[in-house]
């Protein structure tokens, strides 16, 4: 909590896009609403971090997504699209997640984690018990770890207002 009653809680927020725009789209047929999220995960609070987390492909509608997410207010961080020998993709984030979430800790009163991979479990426990942070989980529902849920200190599910209908 911040240390004075007319402070604003600090909170950092991290996105990992892969994980919200596939769920998004399996479980729903429609995209996750950044500026909906934005608005949610930021309201009464000032933002010491904002990243998202994505895999570069190079093309331009792509592009064009990275810079409404710059807009927005997120610090954009890529890393290449490698496609296997066997066809399969590689371009995770976890580790840059979980560095980020612990460089950026001490200076914040709340995180927001918005991915429903269950390996980020121990990150959420370490970031509660050894900064005493609380980390706010949004995910879809259907494809978020039950761990991840569970050691939350809040869950949001990724549903509603969190969604871009056409």
């Amino acid at each position: 909590m911040p240390s004075h009653s007319c402070d604003k809680e600090r909170v950092t927020i991290l996105v990992d896009v892969q994980n919200i725009y596939y769920t998004t789209r399996q479980i729903y047929k429609c995209n996750f609403d950044f500026n909906a999220f934005w608005a949610q995960a930021t309201a009464g609070r000032s933002v010491v971090k904002a990243v998202a987390y994505a895999v570069d492909r190079g093309d331009e509608k792509q592009r064009q997504f990275q810079n409404i997410l710059r807009a927005i207010g997120f610090e954009v961080k890529l890393k290449p699209y490698i496609q296997r020998a066997d066809g399969s993709a590689k371009g995770d984030w976890d580790v840059g997640i979980t560095l980020d979430a612990v460089e950026y800790a001490d200076e914040s009163d709340a995180v927001v984690l918005a991915s429903g991979d269950g390996d980020f479990g121990l990150l959420v426990e370490k970031l509660k018990s050894k900064y005493g942070v609380s980390v706010d989980v949004y995910g879809v529902q259907a494809l978020t770890a039950a761990s991840l849920i569970h050691v939350a200190t809040r869950y949001i599910p990724v549903e509603g207002n969190l969604l871009l209908r056409r």
